[in-house]
C-alpha cells in the first residue's frame, strides 16, 4: 500500500506561481513512477507531469514550458512547480503513483489539492 498526500494548492492570481507537493509513504520501494494529473470542472482528468524513479520526466502538452516536476528521494516527495498560471489551470490536482511488486502493478491516487487561478 502507498499513501499519497498532496499540499500546496490555493488561490493565486494569473501570472503567479505555485509549488505543489506530494508526500508518499508506505511501500515506497515499489514506486517506479509518480505524477501529477488535474481535473477541471466538466473535463476529464489529464496528465500534467510525471517522473520515473530514474528521473525521466514527461509533460502534458498543455503545460509544457510552464510546469516543472522534480523529486526529493530523501523526503519521498514529488513536486511540481507551476509558473505563469492561467485561469484555465484551475483544477483539482491529483498525485499519482505507479508501483510494481511481486509482479503485480498497482496505481494509487491522492485526494487532490485545489488550485484556483483568479484575479
Amino acid at each position: 500500500q502507498v499513501q499519497l498526500v498532496e499540499s500546496g494548492g490555493g488561490l493565486v492570481q494569473p501570472g503567479g506561481s505555485l509549488r505543489l507537493s506530494c508526500a508518499a509513504s508506505g511501500s515506497i520501494f515499489s514506486i517506479y513512477n509518480m505524477g501529477w494529473y488535474r481535473q477541471a470542472p466538466g473535463k476529464q482528468r489529464e496528465l500534467v507531469a510525471s517522473i520515473t524513479s530514474g528521473g525521466r520526466t514527461n509533460y502534458g502538452d498543455s503545460v509544457k514550458g510552464r510546469f516543472n516536476i522534480s523529486r526529493d528521494n530523501a523526503k519521498n516527495t514529488v513536486y511540481v512547480q507551476i509558473d505563469s498560471l492561467k485561469p484555465e489551470d484551475t483544477a483539482v490536482y491529483y498525485c499519482n503513483a505507479d508501483t510494481l511488486a511481486a509482479g503485480m502493478g498497482m496505481e494509487y491516487w491522492g485526494k487532490g489539492t485545489l488550485v484556483t487561478v483568479s484575479s
